[in-house]
């Protein structure tokens, strides 16, 4: 389903150099308090009209949760959580359905299972098995398949990518090619290699050279079609900044047409923006999936 080129290389430092990098809970003190937010206002979101765990694939975490829209035929953005692949749920992140249904939106919010349970690689599988469930099946919930989006935050934003670069047709063919027009990767990390090298990240992941090559989206051909737009937290650290240019890099500007990074948020704060009507990276979704934002 994926195409790699094995000719990519990333910067080498040390072990403990990447562990601080990559350990945003160190740099965000107060990284509770966002997951508390979220949790909150995530149920009062369920408490809305939605339906929840609503089967993907055979697996029990193949689960989404779809959040319509008003009206039919609506635009359709598929949310993919973060959490290094090893945390979190989709539970943890219904807050972010509410500003888009209000801008008209059908949202879509899948979970997955977690490393180490499985590898990396099979995570963006699953994504890819939610992603042909959604093509297939979102009309019966009032969404538009020929229109659908996929942001991802942190590890999100890595499946969000994975998603652009995927050969649709090859994993089924029914599927069209640009089952994913549009993708937004808000905080994401892009090649796997750099995040081996953190033993704090690898102790849990178990990432090998099969797997850093074969979900390493900025080591894969860019896509014939869509566009990827990519943010970060102008506050994250080296590497994160670095990650979040790399897609541009690897895919050109005509594919990744935007490579930037917000000032004074960090990597927790990102995901806010994404719901703040009134935020850059909200408008940037909005118009990605070619709708107004609610508060305009």
């Amino acid at each position: 389903m994926f195409q790699e080129d094995p000719g990519m290389t990333t910067p080498k430092h040390d072990a403990d150099w990447y562990d601080r990098m990559y350990n945003n809970r160190a740099m965000v003190p107060d990284f509770g308090q966002y997951f508390e937010r979220w949790v909150r206002d995530s149920a009062l979101a369920r408490g809305q009209a939605c339906s929840t765990s609503v089967p993907y694939g055979a697996h029990t975490s193949e689960t989404l949760d779809i959040f319509p829209a008003e009206s039919a035929d609506a635009p359709v953005l598929v949310f993919i959580h973060g959490g290094y692949w090893r945390f979190l749920d989709k539970f943890d992140h219904s807050f972010v359905a509410p500003p888009f249904q209000k801008a008209g939106c059908t949202v879509v919010v899948p979970n997955y299972a977690l490393c180490p349970a499985v590898t990396v690689p099979d995570i963006a599988m699953q994504m890819v098995r939610a992603l042909a469930w959604v093509w297939r099946h979102i009309a019966e919930y009032g969404g538009d398949p020929r229109r659908i989006t996929v942001a991802g935050h942190s590890a999100g934003g890595h499946l969000a990518a994975m998603l652009m670069a995927c050969q649709w047709p090859v994993f089924a063919p029914d599927l069209p090619a640009d089952v994913v027009h549009n993708a937004l990767s808000i905080s994401g990390l892009h090649e796997l290699e750099s995040i081996r090298r953190s033993p704090m990240l690898q102790s849990g992941l178990l990432l090998t050279d099969d797997h850093v090559l074969k979900a390493s989206p900025a080591w894969m051909p860019a896509p014939a079609r869509g566009e990827l737009m990519c943010v970060v937290g102008g506050d994250e650290s080296q590497e994160f900044l670095r990650q979040n240019a790399l897609m541009q890099q690897a895919w050109g500007v005509k594919r990744v047409p935007k490579a930037l990074a917000m000032p004074g948020r960090q990597h927790f704060s990102m995901l806010d923006a994404l719901c703040d009507a009134a935020h850059p990276v909200h408008h940037m979704a909005c118009d990605l999936l070619g709708v107004r934002p609610s508060a305009a």
